[in-house]
């Protein structure tokens, strides 16, 4: 599954990455490809939570 995945940079500096596709997927990192590791990191474990609590994911 591909989903699109938004990142910004905050009034801080820091990144913060967003997959709106689940809702309350969302990770930061000091740099946008720190942000990008992490939020691929976040996705997997939100839809590994989701499998086992058999809930369904908004395509």
């Amino acid at each position: 599954m591909t989903t699109p995945n938004y990142i910004f940079q905050d009034e801080d500096g820091v990144f913060v990455a967003v997959c709106p596709s689940l809702p309350g997927c969302v990770s930061q990192g000091r740099t946008r490809m720190e942000a990008e590791l992490n939020i691929l990191e976040a996705i997997q474990g939100c839809l590994e939570v989701r499998a086992e609590r058999e809930i369904a994911v908004i395509r």
